[in-house]
C-alpha cells in the first residue's frame, strides 16, 4: 500500500479557463478569413443587411491586444462588476444585523415538504422576473441569496445556485414578455410586439414544471446519499460550514429591517419594469438597504461601513471574471470574424427542410452564443439573415425568432464565455465542470421541450407570420 502524500485534485480556474479561450479566439483572429456585413441603423438599431458578407483585410489580434481587451472588458463590465460587490456589501450588514440568520432558520429543518414548497416559490418568482426581463444579467446579484437559503435547507451550493440561476433562466428561455430579447427580435423580424403571447406562455410553463421536478429529483437524491460526488465541492463548501441555528426569534428591529428591504426590492422591480431601470439603480438600491437596515437594527454608521467593505472583498473573485469574459467578444468582433461564420451557419441551414431548418437555427443560435454572450447582440446578428432565410424555407418568422431565443436561452445556463454565468460560479466557489455535470439531465430535457415547441410552431404556421 502506497502511505505517502497523495496529489489532491484541484478544479481548473475559472480564470484560467476563460484565459485559454480568450487566446483561442485571438488565434483563430489570424485563421478565419475576415469579411463583414454592410450594417443599417433603424430607430437607434443596428442590424445587418442579408447576402451584403464581403471580404475585408485580416484582422490578426496580436498578445497585446488581448491584454488591451480584458481591460476595456473590466471598464465595460463596470455595472455588473460593482453590482456583484454592492450586493455581497448589503448581504454582509444584513448577515451583521442576524435578521437573515433568524429568518431562515424558521425553514431550517429541511423536511421534504419545506424542501419543495421553498423550491415551488424561489422558481416561480424568479422565473416570472426573468420572462419580463427585470432580472437577466443581475441574477448574480441574488446567488448569495440563494447560497443562503440553501444552507438553511442545510444543502450544498450547488442547489443555491440552482435555485435561482436556474429558476431565473427557466422564465427567461421563452421570454413571454421579456422586451429586450423577445421585443428586440420581434422589432427586427417586422413582427408585432409580444405577439404569439399564448404559445409562448405555453412554452415558459413547461420550462418551469421541468425545472422545479429536475430541482426536487436532485434535492431527494441529495437527502439520501448527500455523499454523491456531483453535490459535492471540493475544499469549498459554502453553504455547509456549519447549520443554521433555527431557534433565534425576529425581533421588531429586525423584523422593520427585513420590510424595508423587500419594499426597497419591490421598487426596484417597479422601476425595472416602468421606468427601464438597470444595474445603477440596482446598485443604489443595494446601499439604500445595507444603510438602512444597519441603521434601524442599531448598527453603527463605522461598523455598517467595515461590514460592507468586508462583504464587497468576498466577491471580488465572482465580480472581475465578468470582464475577462466580456474580452472575448471583443477580441472576435475586432477580428472580423464573427460575421462569416453567421454566413456560414446560414449557408448550411438554405437546403433543409422546414422542420430540420428551424431546429438547426435553435442550434445554430446555441453555438453563437459562445462567441456573442449578449442575447441582443446575438439578435441583432442572427435575426436579419434568419428571417429572410426562414421566408425562403416557409418557416413563420414567429418560428425563427423563438428559434434564436430558445438556442441562446439555454446557453446561457453553461455558456464558458458568459460572464454572468462564470461570475455565479466563481462566487459560489463551483467548478465549472462540476456545474455542467450536475446541469446535464435538466440542458437535455429543455432542449428536448424546445425542439417540441418547434416542432408544433411549425406544423401549425405559428404566426401571426
Amino acid at each position: 500500500m502506497h502511505d505517502g502524500p497523495q496529489r489532491k485534485h484541484t478544479a481548473i480556474s475559472p480564470y484560467v479557463l476563460l484565459f485559454v479561450v480568450l487566446l483561442i479566439a485571438e488565434i483563430a483572429t489570424w485563421i478565419i478569413p475576415a469579411g463583414e456585413f454592410d450594417r443599417i441603423v433603424k430607430n437607434g438599431i443596428s442590424f445587418v443587411v442579408p447576402h451584403s458578407l464581403k471580404s475585408v483585410p485580416q484582422h490578426g489580434i496580436g498578445l497585446g491586444a488581448v491584454f488591451m481587451a480584458i481591460a476595456n472588458g473590466m471598464v465595460a463590465s463596470a455595472p455588473i462588476i460593482f453590482l456583484i460587490l454592492f450586493t455581497g456589501g448589503a448581504l454582509a450588514v444584513l448577515e451583521k444585523t442576524g435578521a437573515i440568520k433568524a429568518a431562515l432558520g424558521r425553514i431550517g429543518a429541511g423536511s421534504n415538504a419545506q424542501d419543495v414548497s421553498v423550491i415551488v416559490t424561489v422558481c416561480i418568482i424568479f422565473s416570472l422576473l426573468g420572462t419580463i426581463g427585470v432580472v437577466t444579467n443581475s441574477v448574480v446579484a441574488f446567488v448569495p441569496l440563494g447560497l443562503l437559503i440553501a444552507r438553511s435547507l442545510r444543502l450544498p451550493a450547488v442547489f443555491g445556485v440552482a435555485f435561482i440561476y436556474l429558476g431565473t433562466y427557466s422564465g427567461f428561455n421563452s421570454g413571454v414578455l421579456n422586451p429586450v430579447t423577445t421585443g428586440l427580435s420581434q422589432r427586427l423580424a417586422e413582427l408585432p410586439m409580444f405577439s404569439g403571447l399564448a404559445f409562448r406562455s405555453a412554452v415558459y410553463v413547461l420550462f418551469v414544471i421541468a425545472t422545479i421536478g429536475f430541482l426536487i429529483v436532485n434535492v431527494r437524491a441529495y437527502r439520501r446519499n448527500p455523499q454523491a460526488r456531483r453535490f459535492l465541492i471540493a475544499e469549498h463548501d459554502l453553504v455547509t460550514a456549519g447549520p443554521v441555528e433555527n431557534s433565534a426569534r425576529l425581533t421588531r428591529r429586525q423584523i422593520a429591517a427585513i420590510v424595508f428591504s423587500v419594499v426597497a426590492l419591490c421598487i426596484f422591480v417597479f422601476g425595472a419594469v416602468e421606468m427601464h431601470w438597470g444595474e445603477v439603480e440596482m446598485i443604489s438600491m443595494f446601499m439604500i438597504v445595507a444603510i438602512g437596515s444597519g441603521l434601524i437594527c442599531g448598527v453603527r454608521p463605522t461598523q455598517i461601513a467595515d461590514e460592507f467593505l468586508a462583504g464587497s472583498g468576498k466577491l471580488v473573485h465572482g465580480a472581475l471574471i465578468v470582464g475577462l469574459a466580456r474580452a472575448i467578444s471583443t477580441v472576435l468582433s475586432s477580428g472580423k470574424i464573427l460575421d462569416p461564420i453567421v454566413n456560414l451557419l446560414s449557408d448550411m441551414l438554405a437546403p433543409l427542410h422546414p422542420m430540420m431548418a428551424a431546429i438547426g437555427m435553435f442550434l445554430s443560435a446555441a453555438v453563437m452564443h459562445i462567441a456573442i454572450s449578449s442575447g441582443s447582440g446575438e439578435s441583432a446578428a442572427l435575426i436579419p439573415i434568419f428571417a429572410p432565410l426562414g421566408d425562403a424555407l416557409h418557416l413563420t418568422r414567429q418560428v425563427t425568432v423563438q428559434a434564436v431565443l430558445l438556442g441562446e436561452g439555454i446557453m446561457n445556463c453553461f455558456n464558458p464565455t458568459s460572464g454572468v454565468l462564470m461570475a455565479v460560479l466563481a462566487t459560489a466557489r463551483i467548478p465549472y465542470g462540476q456545474w455542467v455535470r450536475f446541469l446535464i439531465p435538466l440542458i437535455l430535457l429543455w432542449s428536448i421541450i424546445s425542439i417540441a415547441a418547434l416542432i408544433v410552431g411549425v406544423l401549425i404556421h405559428w404566426g401571426p407570420f
